[in-house]
C-alpha cells in the first residue's frame, strides 16, 4: 500500500513506535480491525468493542505474520513491532486520511437521507463499464467502515464510490476529511436521525458537511426536485449540477414507463442529448438513482451508450427492495432500514403489484420527539395507497396501526385488512391464517427490528 510503512503510519497517527527494525520497514499489504482477517504483512488495529477487545488477539496476529499492530496499551509479551496511540479508532481514520492523500484515484462520495446504498450501486455499475471500481460494501459507511473501505483501494482501482452515512453533526465533517471526494452526490433530505439533527434544516446542514474536504475543483450533484437541496446555490464558488424529473434541472427524465416489479424505462435529457434507459429494479424512485448515476457517468467521461449499459446491469442489494420470487408468492425484502420517506417509497412500489398486496411494517427508529406522528403518517399512507393487507409489528407501530384504522373508517374502501402484533413471534403464530398464495408481500422496518427473520419465515413457509 502506497507509502504505508510502519514509520509513516506512526507519523500519520501521531503514535509511538516500539520494537521496530528500520532495516525491515516495508509497505504493509492491508489494514484490518478483525484479527481473523489478518494475513502476512498486514497491519492490525486493535480496538475495544462492546463484547471483544482486539488487544487480546495481538499475540495471535503476530504469529500469523502481521507487519505490526496499532494499539492503546503495550502488548505482553512483545513479539513484534507495535505503535502505541491514545485512540485506535482515531488512528484508523488518521491512517486512512494519510493513505487517501497519496492516491490520484477519482472518489465519488454519496450521501442523503434515503437511497444512498441504491444510488451507490447504480453509480458503481455505470462506472464499472469503463473503469476498475471499488465500492462500499455492506454497512461500511460510518467512521469505522469508511476508513477501512478507503484502505482497500489498490493500484488497479481507477474510481471509488463511497457511501457516507451519519446520525449527528460533525460526523460527515470527519468522514469528508478521510474520503476527500472529487464528486459529491446527495440523494435527498428527509426526516431521519431527528433525535440529534432535530429538523430537515439540521439534516441538510449535517449532510452538506460532505463538502468540507471536497476537492477544490470538485463537482456537486444534487437532486433538484428536493426542496431542501435546491437551497444550495454554490459550493466552493461553483453552481451544483441538479438532476431530477423537473425540466428545470440540468439533467431531467420524462416518459417514465412503470413495469411494476420488473423495473421501468425512461428518457433522460442532458446537454449531450437524450438517452433511453432501462432500469431493472422496481419502484419509480429508482429513476433518481439512475439520474445520479448518469450525472456521474457524464462527468467521468462515459458515453451515453456506456451509461445505458451500466444502468441496465445494476443488481439489487440484499435488504433493499430485493425481489424474491418464491413458489407461492413474491416478497419485497426491504428490511435493511426505514424512515417515513423510505416507507412511503416502499409502499409506492408495493402498490404497483398486480396481485393482492400485503405490507408487513415495523418500527422506525431515531425519529426524535415526533416519532408517534411519523408512524401515524405511514399508517395513513398505506390505506391511501390501497394496500390490501396492512400488518403493523412493534411498540411504535401501534401508532401506525391505530391511524390506519382511523383512515379506513373514513374511507369508502372497507375491504382493507389491518392487523397489529406486539412482536414478530406473535405474528408468526398467525402468518398462515393471514397470508394467501400468490400474495405480493413487502417486509420493511428499521434494521434493529431484525425483520430479515420474517423474510426467512416467508421463504420457509
Amino acid at each position: 500500500m502506497k507509502n504505508l510503512t510502519l514509520q509513516r503510519i506512526t507519523e500519520a497517527c501521531k503514535g509511538e513506535l516500539f520494537h521496530f527494525d528500520s532495516s525491515s520497514d516495508r509497505e504493509v499489504s492491508g489494514v484490518v480491525l478483525d484479527s481473523r482477517q489478518v494475513e502476512e504483512n498486514f497491519l492490525f488495529v486493535a480496538t475495544k468493542g462492546e463484547r471483544v477487545d482486539g488487544h487480546d488477539f495481538i499475540a495471535q496476529v503476530m504469529e500469523k505474520g502481521a507487519a505490526g499492530v496499532v494499539c492503546e496499551k503495550a502488548p505482553e509479551p512483545v513479539n513484534g513491532p507495535y505503535i502505541l496511540v491514545k485512540d485506535s479508532f482515531q488512528a484508523l481514520k488518521d491512517i486512512a486520511e494519510f493513505y487517501r492523500k497519496q492516491l490520484t484515484i477519482k472518489v465519488i462520495g454519496v450521501t442523503g437521507s434515503v437511497g444512498k446504498t441504491s444510488t451507490k450501486e447504480f453509480i458503481a455499475s455505470v462506472l464499472s463499464v469503463k473503469y476498475k471500481v471499488l465500492k462500499t460494501e455492506g454497512n461500511y459507511n460510518n467512521e469505522v467502515g469508511l476508513p477501512l473501505t478507503v484502505l482497500k483501494i489498490r493500484d488497479h482501482h481507477e474510481a471509488a464510490v463511497l457511501e457516507m452515512g451519519i446520525s449527528d453533526f460533525g460526523e460527515m465533517h470527519r468522514l469528508s476529511k478521510v474520503a476527500r471526494p472529487d464528486l459529491c452526490v446527495l440523494t435527498n433530505i428527509g426526516d431521519c436521525h431527528l433525535e440529534n439533527l432535530k429538523s430537515r434544516e439540521g439534516v441538510l446542514r449535517a449532510k452538506t458537511e460532505i463538502f468540507d474536504f471536497m476537492n477544490e475543483e470538485g463537482v456537486v450533484c444534487l437532486n433538484g426536485d428536493d426542496a431542501m437541496l435546491r437551497t444550495v446555490e454554490k459550493v466552493k464558488g461553483k453552481k451544483p449540477f441538479f438532476f431530477g424529473r423537473s425540466s428545470s434541472n440540468d439533467m431531467y427524465a420524462d416518459k417514465l414507463e412503470n413495469k411494476g416489479l420488473f423495473g421501468s424505462s425512461a428518457v433522460i435529457h442532458m446537454e449531450e442529448g437524450e438517452l433511453t434507459v432501462d432500469i431493472p429494479l422496481p419502484g419509480e424512485h429508482m429513476l433518481y438513482n439512475a439520474l445520479a448515476a448518469a450525472c456521474v457517468g457524464i462527468l467521468c467521461g462515459l458515453t451515453k451508450e456506456e451509461i445505458c449499459t451500466g444502468i441496465a446491469e445494476v443488481k439489487p442489494v440484499g435488504g433493499r427492495s430485493h425481489i424474491i420470487r418464491l413458489e407461492n408468492r413474491v416478497v419485497i425484502d426491504d428490511c435493511y432500514n426505514a424512515n417515513p420517506v423510505s416507507m412511503c417509497s416502499a409502499l409506492d412500489l408495493l402498490s404497483s403489484a398486480l396481485t393482492r398486496k400485503v405490507a408487513i411494517l415495523g418500527d422506525m427508529f431515531e425519529l426524535g420527539e415526533n416519532k408517534e406522528k411519523m408512524h401515524e403518517k405511514v399508517g395513513h399512507y398505506a390505506v391511501e395507497k390501497g394496500i390490501d393487507v396492512i400488518i403493523c409489528i412493534g411498540e411504535l407501530s401501534v401508532h401506525m396501526y391505530e391511524n390506519a384504522c382511523k383512515t379506513l373508517e373514513e374511507s369508502e374502501d372497507k375491504s382493507i385488512q389491518i392487523h397489529y402484533f406486539p412482536d414478530k413471534k406473535a405474528f408468526f403464530g398467525k402468518i398462515s391464517s393471514i397470508l394467501q398464495a400468490e400474495d405480493t408481500v413487502l417486509v420493511k422496518a428499521s434494521h434493529g427490528m431484525a425483520f430479515e427473520e420474517i423474510v426467512k419465515e416467508l421463504e420457509n413457509d
